[in-house]
């Protein structure tokens, strides 16, 4: 029964980044797309990116981009491509940003046919390994399914905070739990729900996991 609860209560958790619990002033997308020239460079126009250096920020939420967008500006998360970004934009600014490209529509990277091996040297097919944990979690190790937080289509809690993973880029994603497993990404909260998770995970199911939401569409 303990290990029910845990694993829900991680489940629960699941996010690249807890929201933050202050309550915020609602952005005004018209304002944050007049802000946004500068973020099209490397993130699109409308939040699609080109590359997968750069994440897609199209539809991941008001309140979760608000939060990372605050984190970056702070220091609480440390992103290099990021640095002196955000030094002239105040908080309502941040909110005006997140409001717009969260209402853009996001556009699918894809998932491929791939295999991976576990590290029992078994190879298997990671696309229905990257689906049984986002929809399962893997009970021995005590990871949660994504779909937890994420929803069962891959598009996030919104108003949760807990943002879309469906259509980003797998080696955007792949970077991000590898950090939250290697401690260098920490704005997951207190409760560390990210890097208590991602600690379980070995390359090969970070590998799948991030292959298979880059497509996933329901």
């Amino acid at each position: 029964m303990n290990s029910i609860i845990k694993n829900t209560a991680l489940a629960l958790g699941l996010t690249f980044g807890l929201a933050a619990p202050v309550v915020m002033a609602a952005g005004d997308p018209a304002a944050g797309k007049a802000k946004a020239t500068a973020c099209a460079a490397c993130h699109g126009a409308e939040g699609n990116s080109l590359a997968p250096a750069f994440p897609k920020i199209a539809g991941l939420g008001e309140k979760y981009l608000a939060k990372q967008l605050m984190d970056i500006k702070s220091g609480a998360r440390q992103v290099p491509q990021m640095i002196g970004q955000l030094d002239n934009f105040n908080e309502q600014d941040l909110q005006d940003l997140a409001a717009y490209f969260a209402s853009q529509p996001v556009q699918l990277s894809g998932s491929k046919a791939i295999s991976v091996t576990l590290n029992n040297g078994e190879s298997v097919d990671g696309l229905m390994l990257g689906r049984e944990l986002f929809r399962a979690g893997n009970p021995e190790t005590g990871v949660p399914a994504c779909m937890g937080c994420h929803s069962p289509t891959g598009k996030g809690n919104a108003p949760a905070g807990y943002p879309r993973l469906s259509g980003q880029y797998a080696e955007y994603v792949e970077t991000q739990l590898k950090a939250f497993r290697a401690g260098t990404r920490t704005n997951d909260g207190d409760t560390r729900v990210m890097r208590s998770v991602a600690k379980q995970l070995s390359d090969a199911e970070i590998t799948a996991l991030a292959n298979y939401v880059a497509g996933l569409t329901d």
